[in-house]
């Protein structure tokens, strides 16, 4: 059995994997598909309105949220799985 020690730095570790991860999607909209291939992306339409446009506009908010939920539903289970779970009252 792994000691609390241990078991602390697995946690940290899991859980700078799931922000690395996720911040690599946040740079990806952002700045990657909202700064640098917006010229490249307003080729395409969606609902009428250029694409890179779109995703600079209202694409990136979705984004930004989805995010935010995954955050905590993936959270969620690693405090279970490492038995860190906040008390309900």
């Amino acid at each position: 059995m792994a000691s609390p020690k241990q078991s602390h730095h697995r946690y940290w570790h899991a859980n700078l994997l799931v922000l690395g991860g996720l911040l690599v999607v946040w740079f990806l909209f952002s700045c990657v598909l909202s700064i640098f291939l917006v010229d490249w992306l307003n080729q395409f339409k969606l609902g009428g309105f250029p694409l890179g446009f779109w995703i600079a506009q209202q694409g990136t908010i979705y984004v930004f949220i989805v995010l935010i939920i995954t955050y905590v539903l993936i959270m969620k289970k690693l405090d279970r799985k490492y038995d860190v779970e906040e008390e309900q009252e």
